[in-house]
């Protein structure tokens, strides 16, 4: 694990000190040691997070005749099994690091190396004789690869702070993607929230043969797919739980390889108790967790966290988060995280990280991916009872059932019969559309937008957040069935765009943690596409075949427990006797919003007054106000500079 960056000009050399320059802004994801590496036109750089061969794994990296080199951010947790038959192959080693396979693919293999990773990763790789360069990013997204063209050059980082430590690299927020943000969550695959700054997307590659960005292109290399309706696998569920759960086995194997201690987060729900537990019974591994706790009972699952701490007998730190720890950290978050946020949910998760850190640990295996890949979201119920009722729109009986979603909300959706009823049937002309079951959390969000000012709201006209969504839709998504084209947008949306981001690289590097993810091991997830609708949601059980196949590895309580996000206090954070945290009331008071310019100030005002008096209701007031508060702070430290002083 570790940070990269890199130059390719269209004329002349590259010189050592913008690398540098560049390598420096990422010391908090590779404090052990730096890196470098100049050929004429191209330039890498990489700051090293040690975990697998500490003493030779040092990068750049480089095959036997120096003519192809590599930096690369992630883990290969197959190398192993690569490195044997590459050997056999003829190719020569010289370190025992899982980045070295990755050049002799390349030899073997072409531009199609990639088909042979089981991993996380961001690679860049330059090919010295065919002065070509690869970059390439891990399917679903887990490790993030920015970059930017100017006239001169391409430039390349693992975060945007180190492409913003070259001169030539704008400073402006992109309003497009800005809406997006308060749409989707983060902004659509291959865009940021800054002018001129893209991401590669997940699962695909950019290759740059000749320089100039009219020489390179962008290919997808993998995708999540599902078959038709009718084509799944038509095996019995006893016999898939069998094998989801030795391929479930084989995945935290292989996510356990390291040269230092790894640890696993345990929440209390489902997903990273299987993780815990198959740590627990099928391998070697010490088992150390950690976990989140909360003041507020709304919030906090650490019973549930105990009991299982106890079943597994493991050593088990609780960090206990205090709104005001929140409101401490979240700056820092926003400034880790590079985008906007919508919840506070990120800087609890930076603080759990920090503990990770004190306790010694670089590594954690979680259980983030599950929701995606089996069916566990409330969304995708939500879109199922949807379904459902639009059937019958007369029904006076379907309605209940909206009655049994949300149980640990206390303001839920479907607690008041009529406003379930209107919040239910939003979006029911889209019966039959890929997006139906998104539509309403979609426009729930868009509602930030009556916050922006008219000139924004204006520059944004036209926008239909239905249509944008369609061009990263694969041609032949009408034929799967309605859940497989739930998870597919949730998959290219919320997950790769925010969680494994925002809440899941970002805050974890901000202390040089690294996170691991067994239930997005591309194996998993392509065996849980194959299987039917109803072995992943079974009526209204979210996740029928995973739980199924952890029978006698969970206490009961745990394996049948019903899904409970993972969420935190949001504008009551900020807040204490109704007087606000000191930056708070700065950044959104009217003089420094009207600055900005993004924010109508007297919209902002009466939320934050409205916020102020604990009035603040439900999802719409909350994400509207870390919304703007997180966008003020990106000003700040990314436009302003504030942050690189």
């Amino acid at each position: 694990m570790c940070g990269i960056a890199g130059i390719l000009r269209s004329h002349g050399q590259v010189a050592r000190a913008p690398l540098e320059d560049m390598i420096r802004r990422l010391h908090h994801r590779g404090p052990d040691g730096q890196g470098f590496h100049t050929d004429g036109p191209l330039g890498l750089a990489h700051a090293r997070l040690s975990i697998i061969d500490l003493a030779g794994g040092d990068q750049p990296i480089h095959n036997e005749d120096r003519s192809v080199w590599v930096v690369f951010n992630g883990e290969i947790f197959n190398h192993i099994e690569l490195r044997q038959t590459l050997e056999q192959a003829g190719h020569r080693f010289y370190t025992l690091s899982d980045t070295e396979v990755i050049v002799h693919l390349y030899e073997q293999h072409g531009d199609r190396f990639v088909d042979h990773l089981n991993g996380q990763f961001a690679i860049a790789l330059w090919d010295a004789r065919q002065q070509r360069l690869i970059l390439a990013r891990d399917r679903t997204g887990i490790r993030p690869l920015f970059y930017h063209w100017s006239s001169q050059r391409l430039a390349f980082a693992s975060e945007v702070k180190a492409l913003m430590a070259l001169p030539d690299t704008p400073r402006q927020l992109n309003l497009p993607a800005l809406g997006e943000t308060f749409t989707y969550w983060a902004p659509l695959p291959g865009h940021t929230v800054f002018e001129g700054i893209q991401a590669l997307p997940p699962g695909h590659l950019m290759v740059i043969d000749e320089r100039g960005q009219s020489g390179a292109r962008t290919e997808r290399y993998w995708d999540w797919a599902f078959p038709a309706v009718g084509m799944e696998t038509r095996r019995s569920a006893d016999d898939l739980a069998d094998e989801l759960r030795e391929l479930l086995i084989d995945a935290v194997r292989l996510q356990l390889r390291a040269d230092v201690p790894v640890g696993a987060y345990l929440s209390g729900g489902l997903d990273s108790s299987i993780i815990t537990s198959l740590i627990k019974h099928f391998t070697d591994t010490p088992l150390r967790t950690f976990s989140l706790a909360f003041e507020d009972e709304e919030f906090d699952e650490s019973a549930y966290q105990q009991d299982m701490a106890r079943y597994l007998g493991t050593e088990h730190t609780a960090l206990r988060c205090k709104r005001s720890d929140i409101a401490a950290a979240f700056p820092r978050a926003v400034w880790h995280a590079e985008s906007p946020l919508v919840r506070t949910a990120p800087a609890p998760m930076m603080m759990l990280a920090g503990s990770v850190r004190e306790a010694g640990f670089k590594v954690v295996l979680t259980g983030e991916g599950a929701d995606e890949v089996f069916g566990g979201y409330d969304l995708f119920k939500e879109a199922s009872v949807r379904r459902f009722m639009a059937r019958q729109p007369t029904s006076k009986m379907r309605p209940a059932l909206m009655e049994r979603l949300y149980p640990y909300l206390r303001h839920s959706p479907a607690a008041n019969r009529v406003m379930a009823q209107r919040f239910f049937s939003e979006g029911s002309e889209h019966l039959g559309q890929p997006h139906f079951a998104h539509g309403p959390r979609w426009a729930t969000t868009r509602r930030m937008w009556q916050f922006f000012t008219p000139e924004v709201r204006q520059s944004l006209a036209g926008v239909d957040h239905l249509a944008a969504i369609a061009p990263h839709l694969p041609p032949d998504i009408g034929q799967w069935a309605a859940l497989s084209q739930d998870q597919y947008i949730e998959a290219h949306t919320l997950m790769s765009g925010y969680l494994l981001s925002s809440q899941g690289d970002r805050p974890a590097m901000a202390h040089s943690i690294e996170g691991r993810f067994p239930f997005l091991d591309h194996r998993v997830i392509e065996f849980a596409n194959r299987l039917p609708p109803r072995y992943k949601l079974m009526g209204l059980t979210e996740k029928y075949l995973l739980k199924r196949s952890m029978t006698g590895l969970l206490p009961e309580g745990i394996r049948t427990r019903t899904k409970q996000p993972y969420r935190a206090p949001d504008s009551a954070s900020f807040f204490e006797g109704g007087q606000p945290v000191d930056y708070v009331a700065d950044l959104l008071s009217p003089a420094r919003v009207a600055d900005a310019g993004y924010f109508d100030p007297k919209a902002v005002s009466k939320l934050f007054e409205k916020c102020r008096a604990g009035r603040a209701i439900g999802f719409g007031d909350n994400m509207a106000f870390v919304g703007i508060l997180s966008t003020m702070l990106l000003h700040e430290q990314f436009i302003q500079g504030q942050a690189f002083q």
